[in-house]
């Protein structure tokens, strides 16, 4: 006899543990089924134990400053297994919360492999056997995990995807890191400010290739400017394995050179959870690993709902739950539901320096018809990024010359991740470059170059 549910959700990542605990608090009889930990790859492998190793790296790279701030600091060193110790800490403590969270909103947390198996029906394979479960909607959130390409697999001993390179067996001296997106550029950033002799290969002609082009150049200098070689326009071809190195063959500019390295990181993209699902079965349309549904997260199959990675682009957590907010609330019955619109939604790379934008870029909306007017302010201009010892980045702003719209913006610097959001609050209440320009920003911060941006577009810049 199958259980009972309003609504079950498949998944417990950023998308899953949201839908399911936003239909308990709407008053559904919930069920969330996660076949590994709760909080998914984000919470356990991606978003939040990166940023806790990225923050041990910032402040080693900060001790080495010291003498700039007045300070002393002598036989700098770091412990590798106690950077990982730390970050594999934190994930920890957040996962339990979220199990905390679940019996605090009554939500049935069931640990097991979920499948489809008819409609409105789902078969879960447990320790204790089989369960049968039932429900008028089904919300599907089952991620995306590493793409592999052929021959560039990893290995988990000198070819690292995400997982081995949280979990280092060694600490890398001469690195390469194949693809310079959020993943690549942010690991990329991590082992080379702890000393690794560190070369990025992108296929594109640019680093960071959704970012602005300009953000893309800054990004390139400064990452020379630590040190790291940047490679672009390649292709790795061969990774040739041995004991203690891999020998890698690049292709670039139409000639192959053979490079050694002592570990690899691949970051070459992403690919959906979609197998042994049910999928198909049930009707649901599946293109590119990725399930294909509208605006709402509807798969076309009444009751089945794709959330977060699963369901495509932007791939990022908070588009995630965002989803599941919305899906919980057309489940729920709610009227009022607004569907999540991709381009006014957060990028964020935790790189050093950090890279933050949302919107359209200046090419991008060039392309789309807008003529438009494009605004600069340097960090150097800025009295607390001086006084922070960041002088370096920059924030750009993009908008259509006839209406004021802002139609994008993008940002390169200290703490641009948290600064970012001023624009995303104000894309979301179709701001204006008037109203931007008539608000007043506190000093002395580094928001105050977010004004800066905005009055340059019309060349009213006071401080550059």
């Amino acid at each position: 006899m199958a259980t009972k549910y309003d609504m079950i959700v498949i998944g417990a990542g950023p998308g899953g543990y949201v839908a399911a605990i936003r239909g308990a608090q709407l008053g559904l009889k919930v069920a969330c089924i996660e076949r590994e930990h709760l909080g998914g790859i984000c919470l356990n492998w991606g978003c939040i134990p990166t940023k806790a190793m990225l923050r041990s790296s910032e402040v080693f790279h900060l001790m080495h400053r010291a003498k700039e701030f007045g300070l002393k600091a002598d036989g700098i060193d770091y412990d590798l297994d106690a950077v990982v110790k730390r970050s594999r800490g934190v994930a920890k403590q957040l996962s339990g919360g979220i199990g905390h969270l679940f019996k605090k909103n009554k939500v049935t947390s069931i640990m097991g492999e979920a499948k489809l198996a008819g409609k409105g029906k789902v078969s879960v394979k447990t320790e204790k056997g089989t369960e049968e479960l039932q429900a008028p909607a089904i919300v599907v959130a089952t991620g995306a995990r590493a793409r592999n390409l052929p021959g560039l697999e990893a290995d988990g001993e000198r070819v690292w995807n995400y997982k081995h390179a949280l979990q280092p067996p060694h600490m890398p001296e001469k690195l390469l890191v194949i693809g310079s997106g959020a993943i690549g550029i942010e690991f990329a950033s991590f082992y080379n400010t702890l000393g690794a002799e560190t070369t990025v290969v992108e296929v594109m002609d640019r680093i960071l290739p959704v970012e602005d082009e300009e953000i893309s150049a800054f990004a390139k200098k400064q990452f020379e400017k630590q040190g790291m070689k940047i490679l672009q326009k390649a292709i790795v071809k061969e990774l040739d394995r041995g004991k203690d190195k891999v020998v890698a063959t690049i292709e670039s500019n139409g000639k192959a050179e053979k490079h050694e390295f002592d570990t690899v990181i691949s970051a070459v993209g992403i690919v959906g959870n979609v197998e042994g699902l049910g999928l198909e079965e049930a009707g649901v349309k599946v293109e590119k690993s990725h399930v294909v549904t509208d605006e709402y997260c509807r798969t076309g199959v009444e009751g089945l709902y794709a959330i977060g990675d699963i369901a495509g682009a932007p791939w990022l957590a908070h588009k995630a739950s965002h989803e599941g907010v919305m899906v919980a609330e057309l489940i729920a019955g709610r009227n009022d539901v607004h569907p999540v619109r991709p381009e006014s939604i957060a990028g964020c790379t935790y790189c050093h320096p950090q890279v933050a934008s949302v919107g359209l870029t200046e090419a991008k909306a060039k392309e789309a018809g807008h003529d438009i007017k494009v605004g600069h302010f340097p960090f150097i201009g800025n009295g607390k990024a001086i006084a922070l010892g960041e002088p370096e980045g920059m924030v750009k702003t993009i908008f259509d010359k006839k209406t004021g719209e802002l139609l994008g913006a993008h940002m390169i610097g200290a703490e641009v991740t948290e600064l970012i959001q001023g624009y995303v609050v104000g894309r979301q209440l179709e701001t204006t470059e008037e109203d931007l320009a008539h608000t007043v920003f506190p000093h002395p911060t580094l928001s105050e170059m977010m004004h800066e941006s905005v009055l340059d577009a019309d060349g009213r810049a006071i401080h550059f």
